[in-house]
C-alpha cells in the first residue's frame, strides 16, 4: 500500500515538474540586461504629493486611461467598456460620447476637433464633433495594427502612433493588460511608431524595435517625438522624418535615450503647461522580474504558474514632469497606491486630472 503511495505521489511530482519545464506558453522571451533599479532618491524622493485625491465619480465606469479637453471646452476621457465620456471640467453634466466598440487607450484632436483615438482593438480611428466613427489605419501594408495605444496629431495634420507589439494583440490575449503583460515578459522588443498622413492615408513605420512602444508626445518644434519604452523603463527621443529606423540597434544620430533607467513602468506622455511633459507610471519596478532579465527560461515558466503568482508590481501611485531636455522638474508620488496606475497627467490652468488603467474614478488635485 504503501510502496503504490510512493508511485503515485511521484508520478504527481514528476507530472508536475514536466508541465513547469515544458509546457507550451506563448512567448518566446529574449535575454536583456535589466539596470540596477535606481530606487526612490534624488528627483525621485518618496513623497506624498499625490495622496488625497479628488474624484469624479464615473457612474459605474472604470479605467479614465486618457483624458483631454477638447474644442469645445469639455473634458474627454476613455474607459475600459469601450465608451468615451464627456463631461464639464468639474465632471458635471457626463454622458457617453460614443462606444467604439475597442478599447481606447489614447486620443488626441485634430484641427477640425474630430477626435482621433488609438483604439487597441479597432486600430487608428477618426470621430467627428457628431459622433461619426471613422476607421482611418489598421494596418502598415499587410501587417496588422495589433495594439494601438498612444497618438499625437501635429499642427500639419499628421498622426504619429505607437503600436505596443506586434506579437500580441489585446483582442487575442484577454484584454490590453494582459496583452502588455505577455510583451514585456518576452522582451521581443516588437514595438513601433507609426505616422499615418491623412493626405495619402499612408501609413508609415517611423521607428521600431521598442519593448511595449507606449505614449507619445511631440517635440514643441514638431521635429521630434517623445516615445516611452515602457518594458525597459526608458523614454526615447525620435526624429519624426526618421524612416523604419531600429532602435534595438542602439540610438543613433535620429534617436537618443532621453531618460534611462526609470524607477517604474513608463506609460503615457501628455504635454502640460509651461513647456513639460507629463509621464505616469503604471506600477513600479519590481526586482523580481528585473532578476529575470537575463534567464528567459525563468520568464516561460513564470507563465505556468497560477495567475496569483505571477510576480505584478504593487500599486504606487506616481507621475512626473520633464523639459524636453531631460530634467524632471515634478515628482507626485502616493506611496499607498490607492489611486492604482497612475498612467500621466492632464494638466490645465485649474487642476491636474490623473489618468488611469483601471481606477473606478476620475482623480484631481487643485493648483
Amino acid at each position: 500500500m504503501i510502496k503504490k503511495l510512493l508511485i503515485t505521489v511521484g508520478a504527481v511530482a514528476l507530472a508536475g515538474l514536466a508541465y513547469l519545464l515544458a509546457w507550451p506558453v506563448p512567448i518566446a522571451p529574449v535575454a536583456w540586461q535589466a539596470p540596477a533599479a535606481p530606487g526612490y532618491q534624488g528627483a525621485h524622493a518618496p513623497n506624498q504629493r499625490l495622496a488625497n485625491l479628488r474624484m469624479i465619480d464615473l457612474r459605474g465606469e472604470v479605467g479614465p486611461e486618457h483624458i483631454a479637453i477638447g474644442k469645445d471646452g469639455k473634458l474627454y476621457t476613455t474607459v475600459l467598456s469601450g465608451n468615451i465620456l464627456r463631461m464639464n471640467a468639474d465632471g458635471s453634466d457626463s454622458e457617453v460620447f460614443i462606444n467604439t466598440g475597442g478599447r481606447v487607450l489614447g486620443f488626441d484632436f485634430d484641427a477640425a476637433g474630430n477626435l482621433i483615438a488609438a483604439d487597441a482593438v479597432k486600430g487608428l480611428l477618426s470621430v467627428s464633433p457628431a459622433g461619426r466613427v471613422q476607421l482611418l489605419a489598421d494596418r502598415v501594408g499587410d501587417d496588422p495594427i495589433r495594439y494601438a495605444d498612444g497618438v499625437v496629431v501635429a499642427k500639419n495634420g499628421k498622426i504619429y502612433l505607437s503600436d505596443a507589439s506586434t506579437r500580441f494583440a489585446p483582442k487575442d490575449w484577454g484584454g490590453t493588460f494582459e496583452a502588455s503583460v505577455l510583451d514585456i515578459l518576452e522582451q521581443a522588443a516588437t514595438g513601433r511608431v507609426l505616422e499615418y498622413d491623412p493626405a495619402s492615408r499612408a501609413v508609415r513605420v517611423v521607428a521600431k524595435g521598442l519593448s511595449f512602444a507606449n505614449g507619445v508626445a511631440l517635440s514643441s518644434d514638431e521635429q521630434h517625438l517623445f516615445v516611452n519604452e515602457t518594458g525597459k523603463y526608458r523614454v526615447w527621443k525620435i526624429a519624426v522624418d526618421a524612416q523604419d529606423l531600429d532602435i534595438a540597434q542602439g540610438a543613433g544620430d535620429q534617436a537618443r535615450v532621453l531618460l534611462d533607467n526609470l524607477p517604474g513602468y513608463p506609460d503615457n506622455l501628455m504635454r502640460g503647461l509651461d513647456g513639460k511633459i507629463w509621464l505616469g507610471f503604471a506600477k513600479p519596478r519590481n526586482p523580481t522580474i528585473d532578476g529575470m532579465a537575463g534567464k528567459p527560461w525563468l520568464r516561460a515558466l513564470t507563465l505556468r504558474l497560477p495567475r496569483a503568482l505571477w510576480p505584478i508590481p504593487k500599486a504606487y501611485g506616481h507621475v512626473i514632469a520633464f523639459t524636453e531636455d531631460g530634467k524632471v522638474v515634478a515628482d507626485l508620488q502616493d506611496p499607498s497606491g490607492a489611486y492604482p496606475e497612475t498612467t500621466a497627467i492632464t494638466e490645465t490652468p485649474e487642476r491636474l486630472y490623473v489618468q488611469s488603467l483601471h481606477a473606478k474614478g476620475l482623480g484631481w488635485l487643485g493648483k
